[in-house]
């Protein structure tokens, strides 16, 4: 329904192009916004025959005294979607008003249309992140739970993913983004919203694994044009109960997989989660051990040779150094930490440190 806030942008948006009275009634005859302030919340009865018949209807000086406590003019039924949401009307003699009477109509429909779409956006979007956050209290599903799922189209038939997004609310494109982001899903069983801060998160169910991988192939260079916008994909679960922990692991995919690529998988990073508490004392006193002496040059060599998997000729190229001071730099780490890079023991023990080190 045309809510009285809509309905008084109606009128003044209206009035200023027309220069003439303007009335926004409800399907129940009362108006709620007009350029005579005396005539709001009182009952038009051009309004209640416009309601009951879904027709225009003229009101004159020969028939005005049909309708008790109204003026000459046009009153116009306004729909959304085929359903009646309110009246309009236009005072005027009917007949010098006429031309314009079916464009105030359309206008005002495109306003009510426009108004509505987003208010059922907002709606969709507080009622998902409802959802959601009863899912990550894990304190079971209850059977509103479902019902609402199943309201908003969201399947229960597993499997089940979830996907975290570092998105930040305040950003220009923050609003184009989630409509990008429901744009690309809309034909897919999906919930999306805001969690935490900057969290932001998408569940899908009954996808084959294949074309969920599929998705994200096509979903990768999208989120590129807003870098530096990443996403973590969690581990696949099949009961709605497990979606907290699959939603977990994709915020340990974002938290440990490689920065440059915009989609991070928890299978890529699964081992790191065995070191999620690298703020314990333990840790860094482990990591400030094994790395004590090198500097920032020499610890971005050294990962950047673990990224490439301990090829020379890639590490360099990806440095765009040369083979022999990549050569120089891993023989100087050798020698500093006492561990070499090149030697898969000793190659474990250092990226461990990396891992744990705090950035």
């Amino acid at each position: 329904m045309i809510t009285k806030q809509l309905a008084e942008q109606i009128v003044d948006q209206t009035m200023l192009r027309l220069q003439r009275n303007i009335n926004v009634m409800e399907t129940n005859g009362m108006i709620l916004a007009s350029g005579d302030l005396l005539r709001i919340e009182s009952i038009h009865e051009g309004a209640l025959i416009v309601a009951q018949t879904k027709k225009p209807l003229w009101i004159t000086e020969q028939n005005k005294h049909l309708y008790p406590k109204t003026k000459p003019g046009i009153n116009l039924p306004i729909f959304y979607q085929n359903d009646l949401v309110g009246v309009i009307g236009i005072t005027g003699d009917p007949e010098q008003i006429e031309e314009i009477a079916t464009l105030v109509q359309l206008t005002t429909e495109m306003m009510v249309h426009q108004a509505l779409i987003v208010s059922e956006r907002e709606w969709k979007r507080k009622m998902q992140e409802m959802i959601f956050l009863e899912l990550m209290n894990n304190q079971g599903i209850q059977k509103v739970m479902f019902e609402r799922m199943t309201k908003l189209g969201f399947s229960l038939k597993p499997p089940f993913y979830a996907w975290a997004i570092e998105l930040n609310p305040e950003s220009a494109s923050y609003q184009t983004i989630l409509q990008d982001l429901e744009y690309f899903f809309q034909n897919d069983s999906i919930i999306l919203g805001h969690y935490q801060l900057h969290e932001h998160f998408i569940l899908i169910s009954e996808m084959e694994e294949k074309e969920m991988k599929k998705k994200l192939t096509m979903l990768s260079p999208k989120l590129k044009k807003y870098k530096p916008l990443r996403l973590g994909v969690g581990q696949v679960v099949e009961t709605l109960d497990s979606i907290h922990y699959a939603y977990e692991t994709a915020k340990v995919a974002l938290q440990y997989g490689n920065p440059k690529n915009v989609i991070a998988y928890f299978e890529d990073v699964e081992l790191y989660s065995l070191f999620k508490k690298r703020e314990s004392s333990e840790a860094q006193h482990f990591t400030n051990r094994m790395l004590k002496g090198l500097n920032d040059k020499l610890l971005h060599t050294l990962q950047e040779y673990f990224n490439c998997n301990q090829q020379l000729a890639i590490c360099a190229e990806t440095l765009e150094i040369h083979r022999h001071t990549l050569t120089y730099r891993l023989n100087k780490i050798c020698e500093i930490t006492g561990y070499n890079p090149s030697v898969l023991q000793d190659a474990i023990t250092l990226q461990i440190a990396l891992w744990l080190k705090k950035d």
